[in-house]
């Protein structure tokens, strides 16, 4: 079984793929390794004929603390790592760059985890925080502990919400646009109540519900499985979601070219955690 830098990859039976977020120290916030490592990680249960169903959980207190901006060993999308998407220009200069490197890593890699043939199932405990509600709403379905919490805090800082806009989706609109606006925190409960989680459990029979679930799951023919999947997610694309997300993606990349012009950053200082609160190469790339 391959190696990860930032995940492990289980195989509770062996039908069942169960992959791990592997940075407890860093509440599993979402480098530019852990995007990859995450990439060849679906894309290897996707071609193993066995596996019928992904789990997606976290290693330690939380599930995920959003995207890691600190500056890291290696940040360069196109360079560090082979891209998978097709737009390219990532050594472009200003808005281009940023536009090709955010493209990659938060859009269209998304919607190839949105898009695997297989279901998945997100495992979500603790905090699940901007960029980690990203991974999340890419899984077809969510089972939450009884002590998640959810946020996308990104207004705070001056964009218009993640990467990856499906708040109107998840949440439907007023919720999406409240939400947004204020930044709050919704539990558990609420993200139940509002659709967006399949079921709400105990912290301490998180993972052995999740893969009870999965079992059951597993034991529908295979291609009966991926058709299904395929008829849900295009039955939303044919609603408007993907021409929804790419209008948002271009309204966050105005966001951006404001800040930069605002605070010569692409985010609003005021909104950022003091510890990435510098202008950074990190921040630059948000």
């Amino acid at each position: 079984m391959t190696a990860f830098e930032t995940i492990v990859v289980e195989r509770p039976e062996p039908r069942i793929a169960r992959i791990v977020m592997n940075r407890p120290e860093a509440r599993n916030a979402q480098n530019l390794q852990m995007t990859y490592d995450l990439n060849a990680a679906f894309d290897h249960a996707v071609q193993d004929d066995a596996v019928k169903v992904i789990i997606l959980a976290g290693n330690g207190p939380h599930f995920s603390a959003g995207h890691d901006l600190r500056p890291g060993g290696k940040n360069v999308a196109g360079v560090d790592f082979p891209p998978v998407g097709n737009w390219g220009g990532f050594a472009e200069p200003n808005a281009h760059g940023r536009f090709a490197r955010e493209q990659e890593i938060y859009l269209q890699i998304t919607r190839r985890w949105r898009n695997l043939a297989k279901p998945t199932i997100a495992e979500v405990h603790g905090k699940c925080i901007a960029g980690g509600l990203m991974l999340a709403w890419a899984c077809d379905l969510i089972v939450a502990s009884q002590d998640a919490e959810f946020c996308d805090p990104v207004v705070t800082m001056g964009v218009c919400g993640v990467e990856w806009f499906v708040h109107p989706w998840e949440l439907g609109p007023r919720k999406a646009k409240e939400l947004l606006f204020t930044a709050d925190v919704w539990n558990a409960e609420e993200a139940h109540r509002l659709g967006m989680v399949n079921h709400v459990v105990p912290r301490g029979d998180l993972s052995s519900f999740v893969l009870r679930l999965a079992e059951r799951i597993a034991a529908k023919p295979s291609f009966a499985l991926k058709l299904t999947k395929e008829a849900v997610n295009r039955s939303v694309d044919v609603m408007g979601q993907p021409a929804a997300i790419e209008h948002a993606f271009a309204l966050h990349q105005l966001c951006h070219a404001h800040n930069l012009q605002e605070f010569g950053m692409v985010v609003d200082p005021a909104g950022l955690h003091p510890s990435v609160r510098k202008p950074t190469p990190a921040t630059q790339d948000k």
